[in-house]
């Protein structure tokens, strides 16, 4: 089989919160190529007040670094008026909310948009809730399609979503709308709260697998809570010869040194990731 590298990266909710310039510098020396950008984390409005030129400022800094944009998650972190299965209103805010957050992607050099937060179903039925899921989802990838970017649905716990927990589940709706703009990403916490930390679940979702989240509950340094087997996910990565980004998904744990946790996370990432 041919050799498969896989790219590391770090979510910036890692970083000190709006200037973490000073850090972006430090992740480059410390082997990491990329960043994936949560963009409440960086800018105090994602939306109407957010400028072309901030975007631009904000990828300078990024390249300046060394670095590149992974993409965007933690998307609906300051609107949480927004988001599915909340009626026709809030459906159509949604739409352009997230048609313009895929053009901040695009603007910043990034691909992967990881729809994580902003889907609760609540007493609607499945069926009800996967068609309008279907629908709001076959007009977005229309509109951004000239964008370059895709949208993943984030397989989650059942304590996180009661729609699309399994990975089994988002690679369903990507086959049914069956657009470039429409992918599949991972998780690794999620991957062992659904009991699909397996090779087939792997082999399943390997032709539309874009990205990756190595994670612990409670967004901790990677390896903390020891039910995550790091080693075992690289593997399955290899085994598929999956080469894109591997991002550390980690709170920022401490203030007064921010680097000195994801030095911990990133010599996991190293060894397991490879």
């Amino acid at each position: 089989a041919p050799q498969s590298f896989m790219k590391h990266a770090v979510s910036n909710i890692a970083l000190t919160a709006f200037d973490h310039r000073h850090e972006l510098m430090e992740l480059r020396e410390l082997g990491i190529t990329g960043v994936e950008i949560a963009p409440s984390r960086i800018w105090h409005n994602t939306w109407t007040e957010l400028k072309a030129s901030d975007v631009t400022a904000y990828r300078n800094d990024i390249e300046i670094a060394g670095l590149e944009v992974v993409g965007l998650h933690s998307l609906f972190f300051d609107h949480p008026e927004l988001g599915l299965f909340k009626g026709p209103e809030t459906d159509a805010q949604s739409m352009l909310f997230l048609e313009h957050l895929s053009a901040v992607c695009r603007d910043l050099g990034g691909k992967t948009l990881i729809y994580g937060g902003g889907r609760k179903r609540g007493d609607m039925p499945l069926v009800q809730a996967y068609a309008q899921a279907y629908a709001f989802f076959s007009e977005l990838c229309t509109r951004i399609e000239n964008h370059g970017t895709c949208f993943c649905f984030e397989p989650l716990g059942p304590n996180d979503t009661d729609f699309i927990n399994s990975a089994l589940e988002s690679l369903a709706i990507v086959k049914d709308i069956s657009h470039p703009a429409l992918r599949v990403q991972l998780d690794a916490k999620a991957l062992y709260e659904n009991n699909e930390a397996v090779s087939v679940i792997f082999q399943a979702v390997s032709d539309e697998l874009v990205h990756f989240h190595a994670n612990e509950p409670g967004l901790n340094t990677l390896g903390h809570s020891g039910v995550i087997d790091h080693q075992f996910l690289g593997q399955m990565l290899r085994d598929i010869n999956y080469d894109e980004y591997i991002s550390i998904e980690q709170r920022m744990l401490n203030d007064d040194n921010p680097l000195a946790d994801i030095k911990v996370s990133i010599a996991v990432l190293r060894e397991n990731y490879a």
